[in-house]
């Protein structure tokens, strides 16, 4: 569909990861209900965690602000620890790093292959535009998850949790991560251009006054994206391809 958004005039496009460009949002979904389904358990809690879960109070934010938000949904808290916490403490910190084991384990033993539509407009954009291209994601897994997907050597520029840790950029939905790329860019936010499956990115992208915010729709909702900010939004990214 060519009318959903023109790209001319757009300097730069600011894609997320997990579940825009990789279905690896399918693997975090998996990891944190391992995690967090076995941690209910051992507190002897009954009601368990969920996909209506992931999306409310997980999806698309760093990994500490996840399990906190999450547990503040059931009125549960933890200590905070520390990010070099034993992945088997009962700390924030703790449970984040339970987290990242199991998807990392995860990874390893499937691999990922990315969305043939965003690869399609990915092609599109380095053959056709000129558009600048980075990668923005809350995942301290993005290198090696765009590694395992044959997309690492697209993108020059990477935002990630290891990033936003090192520089101390707040996450999402926060917007900036995504400034602090198109900065990288060398383009305004005013002409970039955000690509968001989860709410919590979406709302950074509306946040920071970029100039289009698309909403990837692989679950949370079209009505859900657009409330939260999203100006276009498509169900797979081969959509945003000229034909």
């Amino acid at each position: 569909m060519t009318d959903l958004l023109d790209w001319s005039g757009v300097e730069a496009a600011l894609f997320d990861l997990d579940g825009v460009l990789t279905p690896t949002a399918e693997v975090h979904m998996r990891a944190w209900s391992v995690m967090f389904n076995g941690f209910l358990r051992g507190r002897g809690v009954e009601e368990p965690y969920t996909d209506a879960d992931y999306f409310a109070h997980v999806d698309g934010k760093p990994r500490y602000d996840g399990v906190r938000d999450f547990l503040a949904s059931r009125g549960l808290t933890l200590p905070e620890g520390d990010p070099s916490d034993d992945p088997q403490r009962e700390t924030v910190c703790g449970l984040g790093n339970r987290k990242n084991d199991a998807f990392a384990q995860v990874l390893a033993a499937d691999g990922v292959q990315p969305y043939p539509g965003s690869v399609a407009l990915l092609d599109h954009l380095a053959a056709a535009t000129g558009v600048r291209i980075a990668v923005v994601s809350s995942s301290r897994n993005a290198v090696p998850v765009l590694e395992a997907a044959g997309l690492r050597t697209r993108f020059d520029v990477v935002v990630d949790g290891v990033v936003a840790a090192r520089d101390q950029l707040p996450g999402k939905p926060r917007p900036d991560t995504f400034v602090r790329a198109a900065e990288l860019l060398g383009a305004q936010v005013a002409a970039s251009v955000v690509l968001e499956d989860a709410l919590s990115g979406v709302a950074a992208g509306r946040a920071g006054g970029f100039g289009h915010v698309v909403g990837v729709d692989r679950g949370v909702g079209a009505e859900a994206l657009t409330r939260a900010g999203a100006d276009v939004v498509v169900r797979d990214l081969a959509e945003l391809v000229p034909g």
